[in-house]
């Protein structure tokens, strides 16, 4: 029985995973028509003049700060709670289950960073290594559902649990290697916060509006620690009760609630914000910089590459097995679908760069190597057949 509310729960997340990945694709269409067309600068004014502010300006945010700062931390939230569930009734909730698509994702982020800074390395663009470290969830499963039957059910486990680990692995980045400054006062408060929510954990308090209303302080906290505060989402996700019973959870409730805004709302106004690249002529040739060939042979090469060598490496050391009815042909066209990196990686470059102009170029990149790697990673798995 909990294996059934378990599989329930993964359906929910991949049909809403799916559609959310139309969606987005639709948003990213119309942000890039946006910003090569004459709106392109009041759209820009909008999003910085917009303002909403709370208590005397003590939360004052232009509207992209707003989408980036305040509503991608409900998103973080969501994959928080996608980690815990996986972690104690999922696909990584046994040594056994968890060890391929951990230490393939361990690959898929490695590989990519190390290519990059072969590209950059003694540059100022090298703080740009994060950035093909990551996986878009949404993107990924939305290709791997238009493939139907053509590939084996538990491929799509795979590639759901591979891609949670990977935003771990993103998000503790982005906390230790992406915070400029820390305000220890701060940290301190939201560390108090912080335990305030393991305590109502511990006594079993079921009633999700008690976790989140000190929640959305410890937001503030941490956006004020100088940490950035999408951390928070996760944080609080940790301390949702759950359970391994054919009890729906608290845990397994909020997630089922924020699946359809987040997927359906608030990654596809961070991409309708964020990927309004108004092309140029120069970055044609800013593929071929360090940063863009970094970014692109790291997402595409450098996921590819990962991915298939350490789960190589991991059923060769018996740490685990291949998914029923796949070959080694679908690990590697899963491989290459890891390397669209299109949310989580435009995330990264705006905290890695403070000049528009790589931003821009870093964005253009990630864009181009997403779709190399959709659109190959697709005709990849459609032509592999199911093992029998």
């Amino acid at each position: 029985m909990p294996k059934l509310i378990h599989l329930n729960v993964f359906k929910a997340f991949y049909n809403a995973g799916k559609l959310g990945g139309i969606i987005l694709l639709v948003c990213v269409a119309l942000s890039l028509f946006i910003a090569n067309t004459s709106y392109s600068t009041s759209f820009a004014s909008f999003l910085a003049n917009v303002h909403f502010n709370i208590g005397s300006k003590a939360i004052d945010f232009p509207l992209a700060a707003f989408i980036n700062d305040g509503l991608m931390a409900i998103f973080f939230l969501l994959v928080g709670l996608e980690i815990k569930r996986e972690l104690i009734e999922g696909e990584l909730s046994s040594v056994k289950q968890a060890a391929l698509p951990v230490i393939a994702a361990l690959g898929g982020m490695l590989v990519p960073a190390i290519i990059y800074l072969l590209f950059n390395n003694g540059k100022e663009t090298a703080t740009g290594w994060g950035i093909p470290m990551a996986t878009d969830i949404a993107f990924a499963l939305a290709i791997i559902a238009m493939l139907g039957k053509r590939i084996p059910a538990s491929l799509k486990i795979f590639l759901a649990a591979l891609a949670i680990v990977d935003d771990l692995g993103a998000i503790l980045v982005i906390a230790v290697f992406y915070t400029s400054e820390v305000h220890f006062n701060y940290l301190l408060m939201a560390a108090g916060v912080f335990l305030l929510l393991c305590v109502l954990n511990y006594f079993k308090v079921k009633a999700i509006i008690a976790y989140l209303i000190p929640g959305v302080l410890l937001w503030y906290l941490i956006h004020h620690s100088g940490i950035h505060a999408t951390i928070a989402g996760v944080l609080v996700a940790f301390t949702i009760p759950t359970n391994d019973t054919d009890e729906l959870s608290p845990l397994e409730k909020l997630e089922h609630s924020l699946n359809i805004p987040v997927n359906y709302l608030i990654m596809p106004l961070f991409a309708l914000a964020n990927t309004n690249i108004t092309f140029q002529k120069e970055m044609l040739t800013g593929l071929f910089s360090p940063l863009g060939a970094g970014i692109i042979v790291g997402l595409f090469a450098g996921k590819t590459i990962g991915v298939t060598a350490f789960s190589w490496l991991a059923v060769k050391c018996k740490f685990g097995a291949l998914p029923t009815g796949s070959g080694w042909k679908h690990i590697i066209g899963l491989g290459m679908l890891a390397g669209i990196g299109f949310t989580m990686s435009i995330f990264i470059s705006m905290l890695s760069f403070s000049d528009e102009m790589q931003i821009t170029e870093a964005k253009f990149a990630i864009l181009c190597a997403s779709v190399i790697a959709g659109i190959l990673g697709f005709m990849f798995l459609r032509y592999t057949k199911i093992k029998t």
